[in-house]
């Protein structure tokens, strides 16, 4: 059993990132969610709390019915060390798409190809390809 798992709190979102997320890595799924009922503290079918694996790596997330005053941050990223060019370009394709990019998909003297960026739902990504 993982130890510590990712944790990602959303205000609306939360099923619709998870969906996304599950479509762009192999051995995805989403293995449990609990969703707001009619008058339980957040608006009704949005997500109480959910568990979702991408590619074996679990990680949780909520859609948090208050309004926070913080969001995401890149001071937080989610790492992936891709396996080929196609795999990076794909991700960095589908992840940038309405996202915002940190630092544009190239080489750098750390990584042969790497790119880091917002998703769309305001995740931070870092994405490496070294082979």
């Amino acid at each position: 059993m993982q130890k510590i798992t990712n944790f990602l709190m959303f205000t609306g979102q939360a099923e619709e990132a998870m969906n996304f997320y599950i479509s762009l890595f192999p051995n995805s799924e989403i293995t449990r969610i609990i969703r707001y009922k009619a008058n339980e503290g957040g608006p009704e079918g949005t997500v109480v709390h959910a568990i979702f694996n991408l590619n074996g790596q679990q990680f949780m997330c909520i859609d948090s019915p208050v309004k926070h005053a913080f969001t995401f941050t890149p001071a937080m990223s989610l790492y992936v060390d891709c396996e080929s060019d196609a795999e990076i370009d794909k991700l960095f394709k589908e992840l940038s798409n309405d996202g915002s990019i940190l630092m544009p998909l190239a080489a750098y003297p750390f990584s042969k190809k790497y790119t880091w960026l917002n998703d769309r739902f305001g995740v931070s990504w870092q994405l490496s390809y070294n082979q």
